[in-house]
């Protein structure tokens, strides 16, 4: 079963690199946030997987900060692209 999960985290990591390069190449700062965003969820999935996968539930902790951060993060922009 572990397996399975490292290689779901794997996948996951996968798709992290095609987010990166949206990141750089967007040409909008929405496009950008997305992508940000998009990695803050995709970093929360596999920090979930490997808590899984290793049996440590500290790393559910860290996915729920990181979380939580991102939420913080997007309404920070959406009222910094409110403004404007």
């Amino acid at each position: 079963m572990s397996t399975l999960l490292m290689g779901l985290a794997t996948a996951v990591l996968a798709v992290m690199i095609v987010a990166l390069y949206r990141l750089y190449k967007g040409p909008f700062d929405a496009d950008r946030m997305v992508s940000l965003q998009l990695l803050g969820t995709l970093s929360v999935a596999v920090l979930a997987l490997l808590s899984a996968a290793l049996d440590n539930p500290f790393y559910i902790d860290v996915a729920v900060v990181l979380a939580l951060l991102a939420a913080v993060a997007a309404a920070g922009f959406a009222t910094r692209a409110w403004q404007r």
